[in-house]
């Protein structure tokens, strides 16, 4: 069975930084993209970076600068490195795989067949 589990929320002062890992089992994504979303409350779930199967990183506006996405294929994983953190970066953070080619396309989430549980990071004042 494959699944993604997220690691590394947890809680942050605004202006630190914090480190997700995605870890795959079950199957290998290493020809997948792979992206990273988060929602918060109240609010749909939004894409926030990610690859797709041949191109990348692409990354959303609000967090273009401050957030690093890299991947590490021979141990199936991601990674979402997050700088300068916000308050309204505080959100469930969610892994996901994809196999579309498009950046347009990778940036919704009906393309995206596989996903983690999700992670909190909260981000206070």
């Amino acid at each position: 069975q494959v699944a993604l589990v997220e690691s590394g929320g947890g809680l942050v002062q605004a202006g630190g930084s914090m480190r997700l890992s995605c870890a795959a089992s079950g199957g290998t994504f290493s020809n997948y993209g792979r992206g990273w979303f988060r929602q918060a409350p109240g609010k749909v779930r939004e894409f926030v970076a990610g690859f797709t199967t041949n191109g990348g990183p692409y990354y959303a506006d609000s967090v273009r600068g401050r957030f690093t996405i890299s991947r590490d294929n021979a141990k199936n994983e991601v990674y979402l490195q997050m700088e300068s953190l916000k308050p309204e970066d505080t959100a469930v953070y969610y892994c996901a795989a994809t196999q579309t080619e498009s950046p347009t396309r990778a940036t919704y989430t009906r393309y995206y067949p596989y996903w983690g549980q999700g992670t909190q990071v909260t981000v206070t004042v």
